[in-house]
């Protein structure tokens, strides 16, 4: 087994992290009422087993590399037109979001605590930059906006053309897969807006990011998104299995 084809067996692992990441985030909302955003589920699972913590820094690095590179080298295809590059910027934000987790994962085995919201701290400090309440407000408004891109694709079911033929056919993967974009997409937009209003009134308190909207949303609202994240996590499991894959080319 060569390199790249490593890493495209680790990615698999990847995208089954991110699936029980998001299977564990809509339990504790469903069981417990309890908010978490991913960050919160790799806190809550590596209290369980340190070794787990290990698998999920691993596989959440191989899925960070995997998105940089097609961001970097266009693994996925991408079209050049805006949509492709807005898509490639997409996949290097997703790779850098996933690096942090897996930083946070190998923390956390080493004895380390949660140090708290990151989307808190990220915009307080960015406050602090030069025209930073704009940026901060520049930044909502393009999260909101990635919200929305995520229910275009549960209405129209864009996401399938990445599964092997004979598995995106099946309805299951189809409406897994749909509810679980939809519900990422308000839980997207929802962070967008409490950004903008972090950016409008300088105020870093006013940020949040899913674990703060998922607790802002009111029952039964806050079950029916979990329901699609718990949708979002089984179609990442279908990808984890299914999902082609071109390697990514190392060296």
């Amino acid at each position: 087994m060569n390199v790249a084809t490593r890493l495209t067996w680790l990615t698999r692992v990847g995208f089954a992290v991110r699936g029980v990441l998001y299977l564990v985030i809509a339990i504790l909302i469903a069981r417990l009422g309890r908010a978490e955003d991913p960050g919160g589920a790799v806190q809550y699972l590596g209290a369980h087993s340190g070794i787990l913590l290990i698998v999920i820094a691993a596989g959440l690095i191989a899925y960070g590399v995997w998105r940089l590179a097609d961001a970097a080298f266009n693994v996925e295809r991408h079209d050049d037109d805006a949509k492709g590059v807005a898509e490639r910027v997409g996949a290097a934000l997703s790779g850098a979001v996933h690096f942090l987790l897996a930083w946070q994962a190998i923390h956390l085995f080493q004895g380390a605590r949660a140090s708290g919201d990151s989307t808190e701290q990220g915009v307080r400090m960015a406050l602090d930059l030069p025209a930073g309440p704009a940026l901060v407000v520049v930044a909502g408004i393009l999260l909101a906006a990635l919200g929305v891109y995520q229910l275009v694709r549960a209405a129209k079911g864009s996401f399938l053309k990445h599964l092997e033929p004979r598995i995106a056919r099946h309805p299951w993967a189809k409406w897994s897969g749909r509810l679980g974009y939809a519900a990422r997409g308000v839980i997207f937009a929802l962070s967008g807006w409490f950004i903008v209003q972090a950016g409008l009134e300088a105020d870093a308190d006013q940020a949040g990011g899913m674990a703060q909207a998922l607790a802002w949303l009111e029952s039964p609202v806050d079950l029916l998104v979990a329901a699609g994240l718990f949708g979002f996590g089984l179609f990442s499991l279908i990808e984890a299995r299914f999902r082609v894959l071109r390697d990514v080319r190392v060296g």
